[in-house]
């Protein structure tokens, strides 16, 4: 949001730029869904190793997180040629917006190591109960994301090369933090590490399986949110730019709902691996309402002030004039989706992993892209918002439908 912000406030060309900026994204969201399970599925491993009260193994999960964080972070900077390639072969744009684009790419690519080492960072402080870390983390990366593309854009006058460059530097400034703090926190268990231990092949089989079962379900939904960005870029580049844009309505809902989301990986996985059934019940029941209680006031907001928001994002008068007839349905989003964000959570601290892949699958595949076929022709980008709703208030219905045996079934012995 902070890059679109700089770019979306500078005088020329800024459908361009934004749309520089959502297909750049949309590469990078491919990319880090493959490893999403860094975050997502070591805070499920950990929290469940926590509640049960072992910190040997809490001690291996984090070894192997950051084994595969930094394997993943070189073969991304190895193959970048390849990825841009074929990115760009298969995404039809205008040339100035794919160029600029792959300038962002180009540059961004070389933060993957920081991304993914933080990923595995995060989600293992989220899984010992410690949310304060991430925050801080967050905070600081965001903070310095901010000052390093105001420099470069407004400093040095580049454009979205600059905010690459500044994403570039706040995750390697987080990271580098990040793990100060892990060793004054936690620096005994880099030194009692057992190494074997961390490689043994059945524990990295259950590692991996857990995980690919994450990596199917992110890759589905970033699928989702990038067919819609590559149907938007079809219809020109002000649509692209103005989808851009409310997209960021819906990521920051999501942004708040995700500390309720975190908390349930962080808790649920704890009473899991605990095998407290009752309790765990109870929190859910607790999260579920806590989620309504966020998604009316933020629906309300989004009706009334969608277009003020706008402004944040971007001074262009015509870009906010291309976006005015879509913005009702910004107070939709909360509404059909904060449910799907919560039991992402719940799932992934129980390590329902096959449950939420095949909630993606049907959703995404049986519901989204033939919704998108069928109502993009008609409606035009009111279909394709159309067709994004249905797939989020679906994710949230059929993950309702499978809790009871993908989770509570498990417990019912305790």
């Amino acid at each position: 949001m902070a890059d679109l912000a700089i770019l979306g406030h500078l005088g020329s060309s800024p459908a361009a730029y934004i749309g520089a900026i959502a297909l750049g994204g949309l590469i990078f969201n491919f990319i880090y869904a493959i490893f999403s399970f860094l975050r997502m599925g070591t805070t499920g491993f950990t929290a469940q190793a926590f509640g049960a009260g072992n910190m040997k193994e809490a001690g291996l999960i984090f070894g192997r997180s950051m084994m595969v964080a930094a394997a993943g972070g070189i073969l991304l900077i190895l193959f970048q040629m390849p990825i841009d390639w074929f990115t760009f072969s298969v995404i039809d744009s205008s040339s100035t917006v794919e160029m600029l684009a792959s300038e962002y790419f180009f540059i961004r690519i070389w933060a993957a190591p920081a991304t993914l080492g933080l990923y595995a960072l995060m989600g293992w402080f989220l899984g010992m109960q410690n949310a304060r870390v991430p925050m801080f983390l967050a905070i600081l990366i965001n903070l310095v994301n901010v000052g390093a593309n105001y420099l470069f854009v407004y400093g040095f006058g580049m454009t979205s090369a600059g905010v690459a460059w500044g994403t570039v530097i706040a995750q390697y400034t987080g990271f580098i933090i990040g793990m100060i703090i892990f060793i004054r926190l936690h620096g005994a268990i880099l030194k009692n590490l057992d190494y074997k231990a961390m490689l043994q092949l059945a524990a990295l089989k259950r590692f991996f399986m857990v995980n690919k079962d994450i990596m199917i379900r992110t890759l589905l939904l970033i699928l989702a949110f990038s067919f819609f960005t590559i149907r938007s870029a079809k219809m020109g580049d002000n649509i692209l730019a103005v989808n851009t844009l409310l997209l960021q309505f819906l990521f920051l809902f999501s942004y708040f709902l995700d500390g309720f989301a975190n908390a349930a990986e962080s808790l649920a996985g704890k009473f899991f691996g605990a095998g407290k059934l009752s309790a765990l019940k109870i929190f859910t029941r607790y999260i579920f309402i806590w989620g309504t209680l966020i998604s009316i006031p933020f629906s309300l907001a989004y009706l009334v002030a969608g277009r003020y928001i706008l402004y944040i994002l971007t001074d262009n008068t015509e870009v906010i004039e291309h976006a005015a007839p879509f913005l009702p349905w910004l107070a939709v989003i909360p509404i059909v989706s904060f449910a799907a964000f919560i039991w992402d959570g719940i799932f992934i601290g129980c390590t329902a992993t096959a449950a939420m892949r095949n909630t993606m699958i049907v959703a995404t595949l049986l519901v989204f892209l033939p919704l998108n076929y069928l109502l993009a022709g008609p409606m035009g980008n009111h279909g394709l918002w159309l067709a994004l709703m249905v797939f989020m208030l679906a994710r949230g219905v059929i993950m309702t439908v499978y809790a009871p045996k993908a989770i509570f079934a498990g417990l019912n012995r305790y």
